[in-house]
């Protein structure tokens, strides 16, 4: 079984050598490089062609907004995630636009990130779940485009509405199904379900579904 290959691009030492020792313990991992700022980081990244780039967004010199656009444009197949402290929309909806396949604050559980690793990997959009609401907001001011149309036959259940509520909120799974007396299982399947019916690839487009269909008003 190939390893996932791991790039790092952070200008803090300590936080990289530490988020560097962790991966290295998941057997599916390989940390292939490291780099402590972005120019640095894109002239090696484009030698070793990593499946995944963990990238901070400030830095001195190339930002992180800068290195991903970068990134994404010289290395189209490998997933770019943010890792950052920034809980700004506006830093958000740019690197999300930019290309980066998630965004992730650096106060996540270690877990978490590990997840957030493998499921980008696999071509999936992550993110912590604090930033969904910042995302929301950032929608509402009119900082992304629509969310894609849907077809009349594809309306969701009062089920489904009640899921994409919360989710809009920022809620996890696992606080969706505290929230609706439900397990986190059948609350995974409702997601599968409700991304299949609305042709959606992410819970980042659902979010932004339900609000720009008037699911998530009790948000507002």
């Amino acid at each position: 079984m190939s390893k996932l290959r791991i790039f790092l691009i952070d200008d803090h030492n300590l936080f990289r050598s530490g988020v560097k020792a962790l991966l290295v313990r998941q057997p599916d991992f390989e940390v292939v490089g490291e780099a402590a700022d972005g120019l640095e980081g894109l002239k090696r990244a484009k030698q070793l062609k990593p499946d995944v780039v963990l990238l901070d967004l400030n830095m001195p010199g190339i930002s992180g907004r800068e290195a991903v656009k970068m990134l994404v444009e010289e290395l189209p197949q490998t997933q770019v995630l943010m890792l950052t402290v920034s809980e700004d929309a506006e830093d958000l909806i740019d690197t999300l636009k930019s290309g980066a396949r998630g965004y992730l604050l650096k106060n996540i559980d270690a877990d978490y990130l590990v997840d957030s690793i493998r499921r980008a990997a696999r071509g999936e959009a992550v993110m912590s779940p604090q930033m969904t609401s910042k995302l929301v907001h950032g929608l509402q001011s009119g900082g992304a485009a629509a969310a894609p149309a849907v077809p009349e036959k594809d309306r969701i259940s009062p089920r489904e509405r009640d899921i994409l509520e919360l989710l809009a909120r920022g809620a996890s799974n696992k606080e969706i199904a505290r929230e609706l007396g439900l397990s986190e299982s059948t609350v995974k399947i409702h997601m599968q379900n409700i991304l299949r019916k609305l042709n959606l690839s992410s819970r980042v487009q659902a979010a932004v579904y339900a609000v720009e269909h008037g699911i998530a008003e009790k948000y507002k």
